[in-house]
Parts: structure tokens; sequence; C-alpha cells
């Protein structure tokens, strides 16, 4: 599959989501050679279980952005040379990104090239740093920053990433404020 048709697919994806979008969002510079995308919420519970919440991506990453289709084979070991990976049937896996700092419980970082820009010559660097915002709310800000060769530009996929990476923060601000893993809205049983 080419690039164009995976730009595609994540656009028609994105037809159906429903999930509430971060407070700030936006693309903060793109060019055929790479960009940045910026992600800000505010969740209202304190910064150690939103850390906590952070730390547990089965509970928060959108199941339709994995590849096994099912967010409980994710799992994140967070210190440094760690891994964000996924389990696959017949023992496969895949390394989503690895772990290059860690500062419990205000920031993460990650080099990822995400999803369809794993198959690209791209290199990423997210970030999540968490601040507190009075006593029982955090701050929580995702950067994601990517750089190198895709083939049809970065700028043409910017702005699908920034979306894409819009669902996984409200999924984390719902599963931190609510202690429950996040299902997309289409397959929660209250949605209309």
């Amino acid at each position: 599959m080419g690039l164009q048709q995976i730009i595609g697919a994540l656009a028609i994806g994105m037809l159906g989501v429903g999930a509430a979008m971060p407070l700030s969002a936006e693309v903060v510079q793109s060019s055929p050679a790479g960009f940045e995308i910026a992600q800000t919420v505010t969740v209202d519970k304190p910064i150690d279980q939103v850390w906590q919440t952070l730390r547990s991506p089965q509970k928060w990453w959108d199941k339709e952005h994995t590849y096994s289709g099912d967010s409980a084979n994710l799992y994140l070991d967070a210190q440094a040379t760690g891994c964000f990976c996924e389990k696959l049937p017949g023992k496969g896996s895949v390394e989503h990104g690895h772990i290059v700092y860690v500062e419990a419980p205000r920031a993460l970082r990650l080099h990822a090239a995400l999803g369809p820009l794993q198959a690209e010559g791209a290199v990423g660097a997210l970030t999540f740093t968490l601040e507190p915002d009075g006593d029982k709310a955090t701050k929580l800000t995702m950067r994601y920053v990517v750089g190198g060769y895709i083939r049809g530009g970065a700028d043409a996929i910017a702005p699908l990433v920034d979306k894409v990476m819009g669902i996984q923060i409200a999924h984390l601000k719902d599963a931190a404020e609510t202690g429950a893993a996040s299902d997309p809205p289409g397959d929660r049983p209250d949605a209309k």
C-alpha cells in the first residue's frame, strides 16, 4: 500500500470518529521534509494518576490504530531503552517506539515513527509533558516532531497525523478521568 492510499484510508477512518478533540491542537509547522504537531488537554485528575494512565497505553490507545486490532496487546516499559510495543498473533510483535527519556511523573519521550511513517525513511520524537494545574488537574501536552524522507511529502500527511494523535490524547484524558479503558465512541454502549 502506497502513502497516498494510507493517507486516504486514514482520512476515511477519521469520518467516524466522535472523540472529543484536545483543548489545543495544531500542526505547528510542516514542510516536505518534516512536521511538528502539538496537542494540549487539561485532565481533571492529579498528575500522578495521569502519569499512571499514560504508562498504560492498553487503556487508552485507539484499537483502530494498532496492528492487531486490539489495544490490550500494547505495552510500555517506561524506562530508557524501554519499548512501546504490541504483541501480534503468531508470536509476532511490532515496536511503535522506544523510550529515550523519562522524568516521572513529568515527562516521557519516545523515538517513534508511528503507523504509516514506520514504512518511510522517517524518524520522530514523541514527547508527553505533564504539569500540575492546581491540586486536582493536570495539563498534558503532546509534541510529535517528525523528519526524514516521506514519499508524497511530510506536509501532506501532517494534518492526518495531527487528527489521529488528537484521538489518542482524547482517549488518554478519558481513561485517566474515568479510570477505565477508553473505547472508540462507536464501541461504547452509550454511543449514539
